[in-house]
């Protein structure tokens, strides 16, 4: 990457810093704010790779754009033509064009999958309500969690947050739709059995401040 970026200028900046691209290992993720400098990056980043005697795979590289039009010129890698879609998967999180709902809708399905998988533990009476929560938080709430710093908020997205917390207490409290008890007295319940603690929402909110405290 050292090589493939010599000389090259980004225009792509965040928090005062010029970004050409995030890289975890062999995952890269080129940033560029022209179709002009993101066709540059990728030539030189093929060009490089081949120097070393390695080789970046075409059917796996995609190109994304905020741009309505899409890319008006072709961009090739090893003389294939990558494609272009609306979102992809970078370090487990997707990238979406139309913003962070789609990665947040998938942290709550996951949620919800394993909230349905330790459906056992749930109905086990002789575990103690408080530790079913500390249990819950730690295996369920830490999926919804994972990667929110980056995540861009809607009235929508945060009430779908507030909805997923919500079934999980329910479900630990076996409190369902037809026994007509309100949001804030599942809250007070669990309170009254782990304690004062912070709700979902307040978490991700919380996190995305510190994280943006810290550019």
């Amino acid at each position: 990457m050292t090589d493939a970026l010599n000389d090259h200028e980004g225009t792509v900046s965040v928090g005062g810093r010029n970004i050409t691209n995030l890289r975890f290992a062999d995952d890269i993720d080129g940033l560029a704010g022209r179709e002009e400098e993101l066709a540059d990056l990728v030539e030189r980043l093929d060009k490089t790779s081949t120097a070393f005697g390695m080789q970046i795979n075409a059917e796996k590289t995609k190109l994304m754009t905020n741009n309505t039009n899409g890319f008006s010129t072709d961009i090739r890698v090893n003389g294939e033509k990558l494609d272009c879609v609306n979102r992809f998967k970078y370090l487990g999180a997707i990238i979406a064009d139309e913003g962070s709902k789609p990665e947040i809708l998938a942290r709550i399905a996951q949620a919800n999958a394993a909230l349905a998988k330790l459906k056992t533990i749930w109905n086990v009476r002789n575990i103690a309500l408080s530790s079913k929560i500390r249990l819950m938080r730690s295996l369920v709430m830490s999926i919804v969690l994972y990667a929110c710093e980056s995540w861009t908020l809607t009235a929508d997205t945060e009430r779908r947050i507030q909805a997923m917390e919500m079934k999980c207490f329910r479900k630990l409290l076996c409190i369902t739709n037809r026994d007509h008890i309100s949001n804030e007295e599942v809250r007070n319940r669990t309170r009254q059995a782990s304690g004062p603690h912070e709700d979902l929402l307040t978490t991700v909110k919380r996190r995305k401040l510190k994280w943006h405290a810290g550019w």
